[in-house]
């Protein structure tokens, strides 16, 4: 499998609470291309707060139709330190060493891992370079204040631009994969 990071970004670099900003910039092609994404991937991997957040919504959450039904029953893999147990259907405590453990999920066969929200691991996982694809859908909206994707113990990383879509709400999807050689 191959670790996709999946985020909603603001113009100024802002993840945090998409649901709270982005909804009006949410259309057809953005479902459509989140579908896409969906039914590309394998498997969840998330963070606590992230999972937290998912886990109280998507099994209550109404009319969500196939998407919703692939949400609630695909493997989802959680990494906290906190956490004692995780009860949403499908998901399993990542307790070991967090890069081993990745790195033995990328080599099993499959389609996409799927890593959304989660910042911390985001940046954990970018620093040791385990990220195979970064995707960000950058919405036409400043936000000026709000929690940063990107950490400064990250170092830096060359990335080379392999896609890119712009839809008609202003959404404009960037994909990259670490750049060889730079």
């Amino acid at each position: 499998m191959r670790l996709v990071a999946t985020e909603y970004l603001s113009l100024d670099g802002v993840f945090e609470e998409p649901g709270r900003w982005s909804g009006p910039f949410f259309n057809d092609e953005a479902g459509q291309f989140k579908w896409n994404e969906l039914q590309a991937s394998d498997a969840l991997l998330l963070g606590r707060n992230t999972y937290e957040g998912f886990s109280a919504a998507w099994p209550t959450m109404p009319g969500t139709g196939e998407f919703g039904e692939k949400m609630n029953t695909m493997p989802k893999y959680v990494v906290s330190s906190t956490l004692d147990k995780v009860e949403w259907p499908g998901s399993k405590l990542i307790t070991g060493n967090l890069f081993d453990e990745v790195r033995k999920l990328k080599k099993e066969p499959g389609q996409d891992l799927l890593l959304s929200g989660s910042a911390q691991l985001f940046n954990a996982l970018a620093q040791e370079n385990l990220i195979d694809l970064y995707r960000f859908m950058v919405h036409p909206i400043i936000l000026g204040k709000g929690k940063r994707l990107f950490a400064e113990v990250v170092e830096r990383r060359v990335l080379a631009l392999t896609e890119t879509k712009a839809f008609k709400a202003g959404i404009v999807v960037v994909e990259y994969v670490p750049a060889k050689n730079r």
